[in-house]
């Protein structure tokens, strides 16, 4: 396996209580960095959705997909209490990843 390859479902908001974007990756910085640059075409590019705000690592590709699969399920309250529950104050988690903070 590459040192790299990581599996995770993840979240993104465009602001507290925003739009959200729920995803899966194998590498979250990239996918990070592929939001915050508009790389993506869609959903996330359209709406402004850049704040990394919740992720969940897994241990296989599966588990990460049938994670995020399950979350786009959720109704949004579910989503927001997920977020808040872990990160109640909705700081992007990318600047604890070492990416800097978005616009600077």
């Amino acid at each position: 396996m590459h040192a790299d390859f990581q599996p995770c479902a993840y979240i993104m908001a465009s602001a507290r209580y925003g739009t959200l974007y729920t995803g899966v990756t194998s590498h979250l910085i990239q996918r990070i960095c592929q939001h915050r640059d508009g790389s993506f075409d869609g959903f996330t590019k359209r709406y402004g959705v850049k704040t990394l705000v919740w992720f969940e690592l897994a241990g296989t590709m599966y588990g990460a997909i049938t994670r995020e699969k399950q979350i786009k399920n959720w109704q949004r309250k579910w989503k927001i209490a997920l977020i808040e529950a872990a990160n109640p104050d909705w700081r992007d988690l990318a600047e604890e990843l070492g990416l800097p903070p978005l616009g600077g």
